[in-house]
């Protein structure tokens, strides 16, 4: 009779899957995370098949490369409600709402403005912006442009252009507001055909 505990048995099958998972989301190789943490390519790759068994001594290198503890690695993902709950940031007639959790890199937010807004106050600051209007009218000034965008128009520009953004009328305006750090722009994959 066994005695082995099936949980045990299923965190360690979970193993392999989690870190290929965490590799290809992170855009790592096994090569280069083979000269991270000094483990050969061949037992980074058996760990991710599942043909070599996790041990502290190879999972310890990887959490420390990856910057992640432990236990990331060896316990299964908790079940998250998959909508993003975020506590919104309101200033100036706008309401931000959060719509990335992770830190860094590439944020997403959805954006209210107030009907009303409508004096503008150009800002710079250090990054790249793709908006989207969802809904309403939005006023962009842009450096010397001034520009009215409707529903399903996008814009994207440097930060460090003056600009801001209000409503055309007295209704609000919901914007998708893509950010990213200076030097980080939307790369589309995937364009329509040209006509």
């Amino acid at each position: 009779m066994s005695t082995a505990d099936p949980n045990i048995d299923d965190v360690i099958a979970g193993v392999g899957p989690r870190l290929r998972s965490l590799r290809t989301e992170r855009g790592t190789t096994l090569a280069s995370l083979a000269e991270t943490t000094g483990i050969s390519l061949s037992t980074l790759s058996r760990l991710e098949s599942g043909d070599r068994k996790p041990s502290l001594e190879l999972l310890l290198p990887i959490a420390r490369a990856h910057q992640i503890p432990l236990d990331e690695l060896i316990s299964a993902p908790p079940v998250e409600d998959p909508r993003v709950k975020s506590n919104p940031v309101r200033r100036d007639q706008v309401t931000i709402h959060p719509l990335t959790r992770r830190p860094g890199g590439m944020q997403a937010y959805k954006i209210v403005v107030d009907g009303g807004r409508s004096e503008p106050d150009p800002r710079v600051h250090e990054g790249y912006e793709w908006l989207y209007v969802l809904n309403g009218r939005l006023r962009l000034v842009l450096g010397e442009h001034d520009i009215v965008m409707k529903p399903g128009e996008a814009a994207e520009f440097d930060t460090r252009v003056p600009h801001w953004f209000g409503s055309v009328d007295e209704r609000p305006v919901e914007i998708l507001s893509l950010f990213g750090p200076q030097g980080e722009r939307m790369h589309v994959r995937a364009k329509p055909a040209e006509s």
